[in-house]
């Protein structure tokens, strides 16, 4: 293809911009009454709030500073896991703050051993390096660890494609502690020997079961067969999802040491419980007469609509166009700088609808999404949950909307009925 030439606006500086942040909804409380299980030896004692662990005052006040007041389950079980230099595998809901489970930990530990970015050398060594699936969560997890940098010297980096490779060669040599990258451009970076492995300490795989299964599985096996990689004993490797069917379970083992934790809040694959979820029969014909009746019942409130081809998302949005209903769509064959265009102008509600594949699924945490309509239904149930958690994050609640059509979607039946009466 053509050479790519785009480089993204670089994110504000001010400390207002680095903070902002949504309101946590009123079942943010409801969290707690989740049940946690922590599989293997000698867990950790959970923490009951961010002032029990002795955290340096900068990052305590950071995290105030992010508005979070009080640990959810995840961050009460993996953050102390993670201080204590286990491997972990965790699994919660959708928008339940697995981020910051991670970062957190990463950070206080990094900060305890005196890490500091250096801009001098032509090969950089990052302490951390966080995967992703997508541009898009890659850039919101980077974004989310600049909150709880500021004010020190340690250095995250964001890289990913669709940007000039110049132009993340250029971030990374300004200097790097924690690297957020996506599988095929962290890779690249790594092989023009611009980033050096033996100092990673940490490795976190977010989305973790997207990541080891056929999509990226065997990017992740080079990258922790790199020469220079730290073995899986001298290195913590820490995966979060809110899915992990048992066969991406017996996978991860691989990457983790025998005596990694397990921790799952609820149940393993689970729905967000805040997500009201419907479920109309709807044949492949009437679909789109449907979704427009949908959106005219709900006005102007924010709503994910996804179908499963990148053409579709296409064809789909400029429908509701001519419908005059403002609609935009992102997927895989749109141009980076057009993705993050329509992520913005569905953010800031110039457009209420964003038509989106799979690409949109995991992740992304966009503020008052009240809808998500799956006008086509996943091949898998993990991919359902994670399209319906786009919304109901944070104790907020959402609505999700399923077209099942019993020509395609039969697979289907027996895992829905299962997440339903879950």
């Amino acid at each position: 293809g053509p050479k790519v030439t785009y480089v993204p606006p670089p994110p504000p500086e001010d400390e207002q911009a680095i903070f902002a942040r949504y309101q946590t909804g009123m079942n943010f409380d409801k969290y707690d009454e989740n049940i946690v299980e922590v599989s293997g030896l000698d867990p950790p004692a959970a923490l009951m709030s961010f002032a029990d662990t002795n955290m340096c005052h900068t990052l305590t006040v950071n995290i105030a500073k992010a508005g979070y007041s009080k640990p959810t389950p995840v961050q009460k079980y993996s953050i102390p896991i993670i201080l204590a230099g286990r491997d972990l595998m965790a699994c919660a809901q959708t928008g339940s703050g697995k981020t910051a489970a991670f970062l957190v930990p990463v950070v206080a530990q990094m900060m305890k051993d005196g890490v500091a970015a250096s801009s001098f050398k032509e090969q950089q060594e990052p302490e951390c390096i966080i995967t992703a699936p997508t541009r898009e969560l890659i850039n919101q997890i980077f974004l989310e660890a600049r909150k709880f940098v500021y004010g020190t010297c340690i250095r995250p980096v964001v890289i990913y494609g669709g940007t000039q490779t110049d132009y993340s060669i250029r971030q990374v040599k300004q200097g790097c502690n924690i690297l957020c990258a996506t599988p095929g451009r962290l890779l690249d970076i790594i092989e023009r020997g611009k980033i050096g492995l033996h100092n990673v300490k940490y490795l976190v795989l977010d989305e973790a079961d997207r990541m080891l299964d056929m999509g990226f599985g065997a990017d992740m096996k080079k990258l922790v067969s790199f020469p220079d990689m730290p073995q899986k004993d001298k290195r913590q490797t820490l995966m979060f999802s809110a899915t992990f069917p048992e066969e991406v379970q017996r996978l991860a083992g691989e990457f983790l040491k025998a005596d990694f934790l397990f921790v799952v809040v609820g149940h393993v694959g689970g729905a967000c419980s805040d997500v009201q979820q419907n479920i109309l029969q709807v044949s492949q014909y009437f679909k789109r007469d449907k979704l427009i009746e949908i959106l005219h019942s709900i006005g102007n409130e924010r709503t994910l609509v996804f179908v499963d081809t990148k053409k579709k998302a296409d064809f789909i949005a400029c429908f509701l166009c001519q419908e005059n209903i403002p609609a935009t769509s992102i997927h895989g064959d749109r141009e980076q700088r057009e993705r993050e265009i329509a992520l913005r102008d569905f953010r800031s509600g110039k457009c209420p609808v964003l038509v989106a594949t799979s690409v949109a699924a995991r992740g992304l945490d966009i503020e008052r999404v009240q809808h998500v309509i799956n006008f086509d239904l996943p091949s898998t149930i993990e991919e359902y949950v994670h399209r319906i958690g786009r919304t109901g994050r944070c104790g907020n609640t959402g609505k999700a909307v399923g077209f099942f059509d019993n020509n395609s979607d039969g697979h289907l039946a027996q895992p829905l009925i299962k997440v339903l009466s879950d």
